[in-house]
């Protein structure tokens, strides 16, 4: 396919020219000949005229004259001030009205912030402009949608099938039909920051499109000429060298491998560029409407747009009119407190919104379904079935995948009967392989005879309806979710707990929690004279200081800055709580990864540990597999009748009724003889609702990691009987994953943690940082933490003379390298990439290696997944060296490789822009675990101009500046830039936020009178559960914190750009 290039007046049209064409190719042979696309002659342009009217409403004919055709209309119906659409990098996720950046860098209302959706992906972003309505008001009034004259009465115009469904506008040239719906949208922003079919596209993951028949370039349906692909956030175009004419071509793989290149068409994919520019298709192949058209259009508000898209989800037939009659009753749910009056307030408040977020996973991963697979059989070490497949959806970002999750595989071919099973995701993709593995289980069935999801079999719970696995097959296979609701469901037993246990908390504990201020009894602990452990590092002041004051009191929070050693001091505190207290010490984290890594530092110490992970994970290999319960119950010597039924499993595959009962019952026993001795208890805070668990009282429980997790995610080691409790996290890193918005804007992204700190109560803050070249903590310290980290390692033990870099400044080992390419939408039209800035990565890796750096010392930080998937093509298809070495290298997400590091770390920042924003690189938080990865070296990559408009990154610019490690140019000649930076409108708050939030936190919580057990009764005595409230000042934490209550990573004291004002 072809079209002419002439892209905003960057080609001069021929004066005189005429049409032709042969077959599918397009031709331009001045003065004689036009450029055709698809057959279908381009029109001249015409001199700058009013355009006329739209043609006549039938769909099947042509315009008489092609005059007029094309009218270049500004790019914005107001003006280029609209606010970013992207908070992050799925743009299809954001509520409608939430508008992330105000201007070019942070509107920040109070429901906006940065959000995370998973870790390893950081999708998010909107579509929505709040900005543009205010403008648009002047410009025409409208009752129900619907235009008026200036004597106000309504006009009612019967429009065309082909026209907007979101404005009404119908002009040919400008709609354009998503073939994916069969709906048209057209070119106008109208009251958002994109135009109508890029919004639509973008929200409702359609990727398909077709041009109107009647418009100048017919009915094409946009596609690729070299591979067919029709993904319109995949296509771009290249001009010839005549600069006549272009070729549609996908930006992966074929332009990106030149595959379509013909020496006679002089093809130079290195001049591709996309299709889609500023949110927008390029003008000339869809045109702008007019101002009049505009002003007489429908205009919506993004509220509106968002219920209209979630509403075609059901009824694809779904008008406004339908809309307006479905509106109802606000559905909003009821904002998070700081304190609550009782438990029963407490379970009221969180229960809703844990539902909410379950009903959301579960329509989401019921939804997802990918079928045509091609499925690669193996077997694994414990001789189950492997199946290998490569989720396209995956690669879109349409889907989201972790390892141990549960999926079901279904054969619906026809060379044997019909066959499913269900298995757990043992391997995601990564650099090595594209390819998602899955175990099957013995039998395929689940272990309750049933499917979580639907469609599910229970024959004899077999549910290998044909018998055997079809290993023999390897196509037209099919991969559903299979939702699960445990954590949801263990959440909820845990705030129940909570609510009716006496005995689940301390009454201590039980009022804190609520938020009410009560006087800690003393403990009386006899302190040990020495506070280094066994087999770990010796402490720091501050480490001792933070071990000292948990010991003797019942509820500490830990604040831990990269690279303080927070996890040694987590394993020496667990020590001494162990050993002083005599009883067995629960240790938990949100994340497997977190929990590992602190079993092995408590194992160090000659504590006997136990791991207790889901039994879907038993067969997922980690540093502590040993220490896990199911190992130890095999590795355990002294019960012979289950060693030998261990080995007749092994070698059967499966047991007899009766064997496979009494296998149970030992198994049963053995778990909680060797649960019972242990000193450790070491799980997820979901898996401490593990029914293995449930009879055991944890007197001391620590949380690592607690500002990752949700609150009532934390309730569930806590209501295991706990007296003392320890909170270990950082509020200025990431926070929790929530994936529904609304429960994410009422407060459930808030952890516990920060909701204590908010409340008064003061974190111990690790101030020695061991990680980090002084040159890369200075920032960092600065601004996040009030310049109180100190470095317990020097210039000289941070630079390493042998690596021959190019770094502005010898002894500093970073900089900041001025990359001015523009971003794109990625394939999956909900991310974005930079291929400039990818480029660069290959050379900076490049040229690491030739300094003698190895593969796994350098890590490459997106926040993008579009990015993060094509630097890691672009590394193997540009890099020198080769495949397998650039393959090693890892590039994830900033949420990956929170509480990790790197000797050497590139950050991209991709965002590159005039209109949109920079989306979540606003996120303090992010910036702070991004700039706070490396060891030996940081590099970062972006557009000093785009960025220079955030007043955080404005202050990062110039520390780079002030420093002489801002550069420009080639790597092999960097030079300091001299690059002017833009102005932020707004200062950054920082710091400042937490100082003033505490303060009002404290304010706003007087010391409650007793009496009442929703109150402390006489002296600190507590009162009986669920009694009646005292009268301390309840509110909603969204009042309290205006900026970014609503962020996925709560950041309510973090930091961010200040409210415009």
């Amino acid at each position: 396919m072809y079209a002419r290039a002439a892209a905003s007046g960057k080609h001069d049209w021929p004066t005189d020219e005429r049409t032709s064409c042969w077959a599918s190719f397009l031709f331009y042979d001045p003065p004689q000949a036009g450029p055709f696309l698809c057959g279908i002659p381009l029109p001249s342009p015409p001199p700058p005229i009013t355009p006329p009217p739209p043609p006549p409403l039938d769909t099947g004919l042509r315009p008489q004259s092609m005059e007029g055709a094309f009218t270049h209309a500004p790019n914005h119906l107001v003006g280029d001030s609209a606010s970013a659409i992207n908070e992050g990098d799925d743009i299809s996720t954001l509520d409608a009205g939430e508008s992330a950046l105000d201007s070019e860098y942070g509107r920040g209302n109070l429901n906006g912030g940065p959000r995370r959706r998973r870790i390893g992906d950081d999708d998010e972003a909107d579509v929505d402009d709040d900005e543009d309505a205010e403008s648009l008001a002047s410009q025409a009034q409208h009752v129900n949608g619907k235009p008026t004259g200036k004597a106000g009465e309504e006009e009612e115009v019967e429009l065309p099938a082909h026209a907007c469904a979101y404005c009404g506008i119908h002009n040919p040239g400008a709609v354009v039909k998503c073939l994916s719906c069969s709906k048209w949208f057209c070119s106008a922003r109208g009251n958002t920051s994109s135009s109508h079919i890029i919004n639509h596209l973008v929200r409702a993951r359609h990727k398909e499109v077709q041009l109107h028949p009647s418009s100048p370039l017919g009915d094409t349906t946009l596609e690729c000429y070299n591979c067919g692909t029709k993904n319109v956030f995949l296509l771009g175009f290249i001009p010839a060298k005549s600069d006549t004419v272009v070729v549609l071509l996908c930006r992966q793989p074929c332009a990106a491998m030149g595959q379509g290149s013909n020496k006679d068409m002089n093809w130079d994919t290195s001049k591709w560029q996309p299709l889609i520019e500023d949110r927008s298709f390029l003008p000339w192949l869809v045109s702008q409407p007019t101002d009049q058209e505009q002003m007489r259009a429908r205009h919506l508000p993004p509220q509106v747009i968002a219920r209209l898209e979630e509403m075609w989800k059901d009824n694809t037939s779904a008008t406004i009119q339908d809309l307006e009659k479905s509106a109802g009753v606000d559905d909003e749910p009821a904002p998070v407190l700081l304190r609550y009056d009782d438990a029963y307030q407490y379970q009221n408040v969180f229960g809703p919104l844990v539902k909410i977020e379950a009903d959301y996973d579960r329509k989401l991963k019921e939804s997802q379904s990918q079928d045509n697979l091609v499925v690669r059989w193996d077997f694994g070490l414990n001789n189950k079935h492997l199946a290998s497949f490569v989720l396209p959806k995956l690669e879109l970002g349409d889907v989201k995948l972790a390892v141990g999750d549960e999926m079901r595989l279904r054969y619906t071919g026809e060379l044997r009967p019909h066959w499913e099973g269900v298995g757990y995701v043992i391997k995601i993709p990564n650099n090595q392989s594209d390819e998602v593995t899955l175990e099957l289980r013995a039998r395929g069935g689940n272990e309750n005879g049933h499917y979580g999801g639907k469609g599910g079999n229970n024959n004899n719970n077999n549910h290998n309806s044909s018998g055997s696995v079809p290993t023999e097959c390897t196509h037209n296979f099919t991969a559903d979710y299979v939702w699960k609701a445990t954590s949801f469901d263990r959440m909820q037993h845990a705030m129940k707990t909570f609510a009716i246990d006496e005995m689940s908390v301390s009454g201590y504990i039980f009022h804190r929690l609520l938020g009410h201020e009560v006087a800690a009894a003393p403990m009386k602990v006899n302190m040990p004279r020495k506070f280094s452990v066994p087999n770990l590092p010796d402490l720091n002041g501050s480490q001792i200081n933070a071990v000292k004051s948990v010991l003797q009191k019942p509820l500490s929070l830990i604040q831990g800055p990269p690279g303080t050693g927070k996890t040694v001091t987590s394993a020496t505190i667990i020590y001494h709580l162990s050993k002083l207290n005599g009883g067995q010490v629960l240790v938990c984290a949100p994340s497997n990864v977190a929990v590992d890594q602190l079993c092995e530092r408590v194992h160090r110490t000659g504590l006997k540990c136990v791991r207790v992970t889901a039994k879907s994970r038993e067969d997922v290999d980690s540093p502590v597999s040993f220490l896990s319960l199911h190992r130890q119950v095999q590795m355990n010597d002294t019960n012979t009748e289950l060693n030998k039924l261990n080995q007749l499993k092994a070698e059967l595959g499966e047991l007899s009724s009766q064997d496979e009962k009494k296998f149970k019952t030992l198994t049963r026993a053995a778990e909680r003889e060797i649960l019972s001795n242990a000193d450790v208890i070491c799980c997820t805070c979901v898996g401490a609702g593990d029914p293995r668990l449930a009879k055991f009282k944890f007197r001391t429980v620590l949380i690592d990691e607690s500002t990752q997790s949700a609150e009532p995610e934390c309730m569930i080691p806590l209501v295991l009987g706990c007296k003392q409790v320890v909170l270990v996290g950082d509020h200025q890193q990431l926070g929790p994953v929530i994936m529904n918005k609304k429960a994410a804007k009422a407060g459930l992204n808030q952890s516990l943690f920060e909701r204590l700190v908010i409340l008064g109560c003061a974190p111990i803050r690790l101030q020695v940082q061991y990680r980090m070249h002084p040159c890369l903590s200075e920032f960092p310290s600065n601004m996040f933490y009030e310049g109180s980290l100190q470095n317990g390692v020097t210039m000289q033990e941070r630079i390493l003379k042998h690596i021959d870099f190019p770094w502005p400044v010898q002894d500093n080992p970073m900089m900041f390298w001025s990359n001015l390419g523009t971003e794109e939408i990625s394939a999956s039209g909900t991310s974005y990439l930079n291929r400039t800035e990818a480029q660069n990565v290959e050379k900076i890796v490049t040229r690491f290696f030739k300094a003698g750096v190895k593969p796994e010392s350098i890590g490459i930080i997106t926040p993008y997944e579009g990015q993060r998937s094509y630097a890691v093509q672009c590394l193997q298809q540009a890099g020198s060296f080769k495949k397998e070495t650039y393959k090693e290298i890892e590039v994830a997400s900033v949420d990956a490789f929170q509480g990790r590091e790197k000797d050497y770390i590139i950050l991209s920042c991709v965002r590159s822009n005039d209109h949109q924003g920079i989306g979540f690189l606003s996120d303090p938080r992010r910036l702070n675990v991004a700039l706070t990865r490396a060891k030996f070296g940081c590099v970062i990559l972006g557009n000093p101009k785009v960025l220079s408009k955030h007043p955080l990154w404005h202050y990062l610019l110039l520390h780079f500046k002030e420093r002489n490690t801002l550069v420009e140019g080639p790597l092999s000649n960097l030079q300091v830039s001299l690059l002017q930076f833009s102005r932020p409108k707004t200062s950054y708050r920082g710091p400042q936020r937490y100082q003033m939030t505490s303060q009002h936190a404290s304010q706003m919580a007087p010391s409650l009178p007793g009496g009442a057990r929703g109150a402390p009764g006489p002296n600190g005595a507590p009162a009986a559960r669920g009694g009646a409230p005292g009268p301390a000042q309840d509110g909603s934490v969204v009042g309290y914190i205006p900026d970014d209550v609503s962020s996925v990573h709560s950041s309510a004291l973090g930091g961010g750009a200040a409210l415009p004002t």
